[in-house]
This record gives structure tokens, sequence and C-alpha cells, in this order.
């Protein structure tokens, strides 16, 4: 039992078989030694001291532990196993009150360590419930330091740093390992409580039952508080989480998980503490295991971990408002699904939360479905039950059953209905050396491309990484692919001086290593590079053009569309046409364009697919050449030029959704088999990370070929997943 104000305290010391003192814990091992002595505060009596030896599962002791405490693996294994000895700690305890004339009492140990990141992570791990004492606990040395605020600092305080301040004796050869700690440090408690002192032990430390989930609200996050987490298995939930980080303190819906681009876990997440303490704590679980798997765990910032909890929609606070809900995520539902067949499927042996109030469904910034929703349960017995409909069928589909976070709802929310990036790409850079520097096209394989450089490598990094090779790479050859926050992809490509060169660049230094990560080296073509730039995709399936090279990306009903994004002259002449986005293949179209400018696409292309912008960096390499960014002023007078509307072909459009992730062009043209379609019909939309979104555009020749396609192939089977249709 525990109170605020306790008349008796356990002193409590333990030691692992390997990591001793500030290092306790952070190696994963386990508890092989727990010494105690229960101390009656008013009358500084003592009750017996009590060491007991506990069997390890790994009885391979670590060198340190074999010197300092003199165990050994044979008198290990004879000692009881951590649930029984935690059983006489608890019966000896309560025995040694009683002598006392008390009841209750709290922990005191020295530091956070053997709580925190032994006892709760061990017994977690082995499925043993700890008993309520192990949640509250004094730290000897927080509370020497508030006693004696002229003594070292909390973290460079040791039990014999303690005594010698206090000039006790220090030999601790004198006594056994383990004894001496807990026999010095009821010293130390009771020159705290002595007159001069009169310490009294008022605010134990606590550790969480469980962690509360819920909404981020708050505007800011400390960084000194916060956490990535990497290399999770990809169906872990926030409490899996919270249970690796057992015996720490995580803020109310501090675990965020991270989604890919296509709206899946991607194996990571930030997790938010309820202090710094408690994050440098998490820091040194670094390589702890999850299962079978070792996590990686990283500071983080606080910016990051708003950027995936946080979020503004009115929706999605509404539909987080209620308090202790389980989160379920169901993916793969019918787009034509409604609450009530959501309702049905569930049934009523997992009742949602005030019924359609407890249903959210994702869906595009047009209104169509995603074919995700979010439902909520108000306890673990209904969350369980859902969970075993996992891909039971749902019409004609097969519907996926996850656990979820706040933290997702909002990522997903925040994900689908996000306006399109085009309009706001950052700041045309323009050469402060003027001459303009062609990159190269054609279909000659003069170039490399390389892929899965790390986010932080530069120029100079990747002329190190080529080694001897940078003598036959053209001048200003080098281009890094920005993402459309103008940041670093991973990718880059290379333009060498001949197909011999670029051969042998791909041969020598695919899958070498830079920094700490394998790159991919492949030789390609100028063409391909240009394409990629641009937005396109190079894959198995083949070379996908980007949406804006394709003649219909609209449906035949839209005469134009609105004013288009402009890049003024100066920079156009960095980057040239053929590095851009055409605005048309319209004769008219190209005959009526200014010539100073270079568009994009319009925005009102965008209501159809989903687009990135790929473009390069300047070609700074192998020599170097000075860059400023585009006053904000002359894209501003570029963006007011008049200029021609995008006039689309004719055809009929019929979008494509639930496709399989490797569905190419082959694959839709035999679908489609006797419809006239071929190649340049099909256009395979790709998502903001260059992955496949699992949807297409088709153009059929007629809107009555188009009609006849949707009745006859709508809901049947491509590669294993029923294909949806619709005439757009």
């Amino acid at each position: 039992m525990t109170a605020s104000h306790s008349d008796s305290l356990v002193v409590l010391f333990g030691a692992t078989a390997g990591a001793y003192g500030a290092k306790l814990g952070s190696d994963e091992r386990e508890l092989i030694l727990l010494v105690w002595q229960v101390v009656d505060l008013p009358s500084k009596k003592v009750g017996a001291l009590h060491k007991s030896l506990v069997k390890a599962d790994n009885l391979d002791l670590s060198d340190q532990c074999r010197e300092v405490t003199g165990l050994t693996a044979e008198g290990l294994g004879k000692a009881e196993p951590l649930d029984q000895v935690l059983q006489q700690f608890s019966q000896l305890v309560s025995s040694d009150l009683k002598g006392l004339g008390r009841s209750s009492y709290t922990l005191c140990s020295d530091g956070q360590s053997l709580i925190r990141q032994v006892l709760h992570p061990e017994a977690s791990k082995k499925n043993l419930l700890l008993s309520d004492c192990f949640y509250s606990f004094y730290d000897l040395r927080k509370e020497f330091h508030t006693c004696y605020p002229n003594s070292a600092a909390v973290k460079d305080q040791t039990i014999k740093t303690m005594a010698e301040y206090l000039g006790l004796g220090t030999d601790e050869t004198e006594e056994d390992f383990g004894v001496w700690q807990v026999k010095t440090m009821v010293a130390i408690i009771f020159s705290m409580l002595s007159e001069s002192c009169n310490h009294i032990f008022t605010e134990p430390e606590t550790v969480k039952y469980k962690y509360e989930t819920g909404p981020c609200k708050s505007e800011t996050v400390d960084s000194e508080t916060v956490i990535r987490a990497r290399g999770l298995p990809w169906q872990s939930s926030d409490q899996d989480i919270a249970r690796f980080f057992k015996g720490l303190n995580i803020a109310k819906g501090g675990v965020a998980l991270c989604l890919n681009a296509q709206g899946r876990r991607n194996g990571e997440a930030l997790v938010r503490f309820v202090n710094s303490e408690q994050r440098d704590l998490a820091l040194e679980r670094h390589k702890h295991h999850m299962g079978s798997r070792y996590i990686e765990v990283y500071k983080a910032t606080g910016e990051e971990f708003l950027k995936i909890a946080g979020g503004t929609s009115n929706e999605v606070a509404q539909f987080l408002s209620k308090e202790n809900q389980v989160i379920i995520r169901m993916r793969g539902l019918p787009f034509t699904a409604t609450q009530e067949d959501v309702l049905g499927f569930l049934g009523p042996e997992c009742p949602v939360t005030g019924g359609k109030e407890g249903l959210l469904f994702v869906k595009y910034p047009d209104g169509r479905p995603t074919g995700d929703a979010f439902v909520l349960f108000s306890c673990e017995e209904y969350a369980q039950n859902a969970l075993k409909k996992h891909k039971e069928i749902l019409g004609k589909r097969y519907i996926e059953l996850f656990r979820s976070t706040a933290a997702e709802v909002q990522q997903v929310l925040n994900r689908y209905m996000s306006t399109p990036l085009i309009p706001t790409l950052p700041t045309p850079i323009i050469p402060v050396i003027p001459p303009p520097y062609t990159i190269a096209t054609g279909s000659i394989r003069d170039c490399v491309r390389l892929r899965g450089l790390p986010y932080t490598a530069g120029i100079d990094d990747i002329l190190e990484f080529m080694g001897d090779a940078t003598g036959d790479i053209k001048p200003h050859g080098v281009h890094m692919v920005l993402n459309q926050q103008g940041r670093p992809s991973g990718d880059a490509f290379i333009q060498m001086k001949s197909a011999d060169k670029a051969f042998m660049v791909a041969q020598k230094c695919h899958k070498k290593m830079m920094k700490d990560r394998y790159v991919e080296v492949f030789q390609c073509s100028g063409e391909e590079m240009n394409f990629v730039l641009m937005g396109g995709t190079l894959n198995r399936s083949g070379l996908s053009p980007p949406p804006c090279k394709l003649p219909c990306l609209s449906p035949p009903t839209y005469a134009a569309f609105q004013t288009a994004a402009v890049i003024p002259a100066e920079a156009a002449a960095l980057y040239q046409p053929q590095a851009l986005l055409p605005a048309t293949r319209s004769p008219q179209a190209s005959a009526a364009a200014p010539p100073t400018v270079t568009y994009y696409p319009a925005q009102t292309a965008q209501l159809y697919m989903n687009y990135t912008a790929y473009y390069p960096s300047p070609p700074v390499s192998p020599t170097t050449v000075g860059y400023i960014a585009a006053p904000p002023g002359a894209v501003a007078a570029a963006a007011t030029a008049a200029h021609s509307p995008i006039l689309p072909q004719p055809g009929a459009l019929v979008r494509m959704q639930g496709l399989p992730y490797n569905t190419g062009m082959k694959e839709i043209l035999s679908f489609f088999q006797g419809y006239q379609l071929h190649a340049d019909s099909i256009l395979v939309l790709y998502n903001f990370s260059g992955q496949p979104s699992g949807e297409a555009l088709v153009t059929f020749p007629s809107l009555d070929l188009a009609k006849k396609a949707v009745a006859e192939k709508n809901g049947q089977l491509l590669g294993g997943r029923y294909v949806q249709l619709y005439l757009v």
C-alpha cells in the first residue's frame, strides 16, 4: 500500500546480470538480486535486512556483474524466479511492518532505474502483475538534493557520494554486495531526519498504471519530451508501444503512429513523455526488443510530433471528444458502404459507441470515399469482438480491422483532406551565374540513378561516394531530386560522359554504403531521368509518365481550367522546358502561350489524381555554382501574365479503384480486352512517394464504350481484387 506521506519506507536495492550504476537496465538484462529493509520514520527503527537472489532465464553474467557483485551462474541457478521472489518480498515486508506497528509504506530506491528500467519492463515481458507498491516510490537522490541543495546534481549522485558528503563510512568491502548499499541508504535517510534537516518525505515518484489515449490538444510540445521509435512491427498498436516503454510515463495521447504515403503504418512512432527525465530514460531503451525485433530509439522534436498527432479538423475533434474509447480502423470498405452497412457488419456483439456517431468515414476532398473508416468502442471486450471480424466479407470485399489511435485518425484525415501541393512549390531558384544548363534527353543510357540516399547527403557526399568516377561526370551533371517541400527525396540523377562510364559506375557503386545506408545505383537514359524528375515513375511495369504528359486528364465536359501557376523566365532558364511540365499538347494552346513563362498544370487538374512535383536541384556539380532564391515580386509579376486555356481532348474517362499495387499497363489492357484501348489510353496513378495508389485513369474512344465497360467490368476481379469502375 502507498500514501502521500508514509510513516514507513522500504529501502530497496537491486542488480541485474549486466550493467551497473547509471546504466542499470539499459542493456535489457534480467534482475538477479534484491536487497531491502523496512525503516520506521517516526521512531527511526528498522526491520530485518533481507537479501534474495533471483534466478534469471539467462544466467550468462557480464564481466562487470561478476566483478562487482561476486555472484556466479551456479549460485543463481539455485535461486527462485522473479515471481516467487516478489511474493516473498510482499510477505516479509508485511511481517516487518506488523512488528513495527505500521501498515502502509512507500518504496525508496537509489535513483529511478531499478523501478522504471528493470522491474516494470521485466515484469511486463514475463506477464507478471506488480503490486501497487511498485507504482509509487521515493528517489533517494532527489530527496537528498532537496535536503542538501549544495550537494552534487541529482544525475551525478551515487550512494557513495551521498555518504561521503555526510561523512559516513564508505568501505564497501566490509559487507556483501547489496547489503552495504542498503545499510548506507538507511544511514543517509536517518541523517536527513535529524533535527538539523528535519526532512519530510511527501512527494513520491509515480508510475502510470496504464497509457491514457486521447487527442493531442497542445499547441506546442516541448522537444525535450519526444522520441522517435523505429523498427516497430507493422501491426503494433499504441498499447504495444506503451508496453515497450512500461515504467515510463507517457503523456496522454502521447503515442503517434507514423503512416506512409499509402496511409499504412511505416514501422515508426513518435512518443511524447511527461517530462525530459522520462524521455532520457526512454533513450536508454535503444535497441531493446519488442518480441523478436529490436527497436531503435532516437530524439525527436515537438514540431515533428505535432505534424503527426496534431489536427485542426472539427469533424475529427468531435469524433475524438469521447474519452477512454478504443479506436478500431477499418480498411477496404466498398465505396458504396453506408453507416448501416458497417453497423450491420460489426453486429450486436460489438456495439459502436453512440451508434452512427461512433463511425467516421474517411473521404477525399471532393467527398468520394477512400474505403477507410474509424470506429469507437466503449471497452476492450467490444473492440476484441470487432477484431475477430478481420478479413470477413462486406459486399464483395474483405475488410481489414486494426487497432488505431487518436493520432492516426488525425493523420489519416489530414492526409486525405489536405489541398494539392502544386500551388505551394518552393520559391524558384535562379543562378548567380546566368548561363543555362541543359538537361540531357534521348534514349542513350549515359545517366545513373542513385536511390536510397541519406536525407542529409549533399553534393560532396555524392562525389565522395562516386570516387574516381567523378572525373567522368558531365559538367553540372548532378541533379538532386527534391520533394514538394523542397527537401531531398533520397534520389539523385547523374549525367556521365558516356553510356560505358554509366555502366561502370552502376556496377562499381551499386549497394555501396553512404554514411549508414546502402545506396542503389541504376543505369538509365536522359529520357527516363527527365520523366522521373517531372513526377513519372520508373518501375518493373515500365515507364509511367507524369500526369501532365497525358492528353486527357479531365472529363470532356470541362471546357477550360482556372489560371495555372507560372514560373518566371529567369527561373525557367535554369529548369529547361523539357524538364518542366508542358501546358498542353493542343497546338492552339501552344501557339498562344507567351514565350516568357513556363506553365505548371492548373490546380483544377488535381481533381482526379494525386500528383508529385519532383524537380531537379540546381545542376551544381562537379563544378560548383552559387544560387539565390528568385525575388517574390518576380514570381508575382509573372503570375499575372495572360495565357490560353488548356483544352481537353475528346473521349470518355473511367476511373479504376481497388487495383493491386503491382498492376501495370499490361494487366489493365488485358482487363479491358476488346474495348479498343492502347497503352497511351492508360494512366496509372501514383501517390506522393512515387508508389502505386491502387487507382488508374482509362480514356475510352467514346462515351458509349466507356459506359459499356463500366456496366460489364465493374466489380470484376483483377489480380485477386475486386475493381471498382466510375465514369468521370
